[in-house]
């Protein structure tokens, strides 16, 4: 990993909860009421706030709060060509679950219901994630990370069968969007950034006892998924130098749907050990999470941030709490190698969680002022 984030204790998954003003754009530009160049004005605006704000509180790592996306899946899925309407379905969904979240706040769909088909074959078109970033990193002297999706996790959103399908099978779809990813990871380090994370929400269906029994009904073989997961995300970054890589292993945090469920035990030695990226980034908020014990697999040379503040809640965790799972988890990875972070991002999608604003930084505040107890306080990423 580089040296600015060699001793960095505390970290945030990305996606921080979008002010009013930008959702209010939003949904104005997906109902056609503004153009693009509008939308950038308010984006452009939010952005330059959010990152003051991580300054002030003293974050030493920063995002752009993922304020360009609508949704998590939007590094990838506004960056690549060939999926069919994959970005209009995506912008309508969003349309009607926005306008109907008052009406029923807990009924999102799952996206995931509504693969899109590839009718060509996908190639990088627009880096997104590159945009975010050269906008992102002039406005602070900390260390700017960036997102993106497994390419294993983007693939499950896309149907290989039917006659239109451009590809004849899952591998080479994978493959293509390995490609895609690969050549996003190049160009922004190219750029100079060196923090990039990937959102790894697929291992959940490895995890979750409900998962594993309907990928076996199906007649499909788990440690081959589970070796495909690993294998696709480690080619996206692989040969890069100078970049600190994490993997956050997401459990579901979108209003409406099923949390996953399952201890890391499952797939925690294999992962840890074969996956490529520096910091492992797991979410440990509640109990469906399981014990501590998988850390003991995390080498010696990574380092294990532990989700313990919640996302989804607008309670905030107290620090005495906080410190006695650290020290918990210091029983099976020595502290030096432990770091601590919410267990998701703040906004996953446009409207977010349950919470305001201010709870957000008062969770962020609470995971700071345990890094310095702690570790003597969370070194500045710059």
């Amino acid at each position: 990993m580089t040296a600015s984030t060699a001793n960095l204790r505390v970290d945030h998954i990305g996606s921080l909860m979008r002010p009013h003003s930008l959702q209010r754009s939003m949904l104005e530009f997906m109902r056609g009421n503004a153009s693009e160049a509008d939308l950038q004005i308010i984006e452009n605006a939010a952005i330059r706030e959010v990152v003051t704000k991580q300054e002030a509180h003293g974050l030493p790592v920063v995002t752009d709060g993922e304020y360009r996306r609508r949704t998590y899946l939007d590094s990838l899925g506004q960056s690549v060509s060939g999926l069919e309407g994959w970005r209009r379905s995506w912008a309508e969904r969003f349309l009607q679950e926005f306008e109907s979240r008052d009406k029923a706040p807990t009924g999102a769909p799952s996206l995931a219901a509504d693969r899109r088909v590839a009718t060509q074959s996908i190639r990088l078109t627009r880096n997104l994630p590159l945009e975010e970033y050269r906008f992102a990193a002039p406005l602070t002297d900390r260390t700017v990370k960036i997102t993106l999706l497994s390419p294993f996790h983007a693939a499950q959103f896309v149907a290989t069968d039917g006659d239109e399908s451009a590809y004849p099978d899952f591998g080479h779809l994978l493959d293509d969007l390995v490609t895609a990813e690969h050549q996003i990871v190049e160009q922004l380090s190219a750029a100079g950034c060196t923090y990039i994370q990937q959102d790894a929400a697929s291992y959940v269906g490895f995890l979750d006892p409900r998962f594993r029994q309907a990928i076996a009904a199906s007649g499909e073989d788990i440690e081959n998924r589970v070796q495909q997961a690993i294998e696709s995300e480690n080619r996206a970054i692989e040969g890069i130098q100078g970049v600190t890589f994490g993997l956050h292993i997401c459990r579901g945090n979108r209003p409406g749907t099923l949390p996953g469920e399952g201890a890391y035990d499952a797939i925690a030695e294999r992962v840890f050990n074969t996956a490529r990226h520096d910091r492992l980034l797991l979410e440990y908020d509640t109990d469906r999470a399981g014990g501590f014990e998988p850390l003991r697999f995390v080498p010696k040379d990574k380092v294990a941030v532990l989700g313990l503040v919640s996302t989804k809640t607008a309670h905030v965790e107290a620090a005495d709490e906080l410190k006695r799972r650290l020290d918990e988890a210091s029983r099976y990875l020595p502290i030096e190698q432990l770091a601590i972070s919410p267990q998701c991002g703040f906004s996953s999608n446009i409207w977010g969680p349950p919470m305001n604003e201010d709870d957000q930084w008062r969770k962020m505040d609470v995971l700071l002022q345990v890094a310095s107890e702690v570790w003597g306080g969370a070194a500045p990423a710059t």
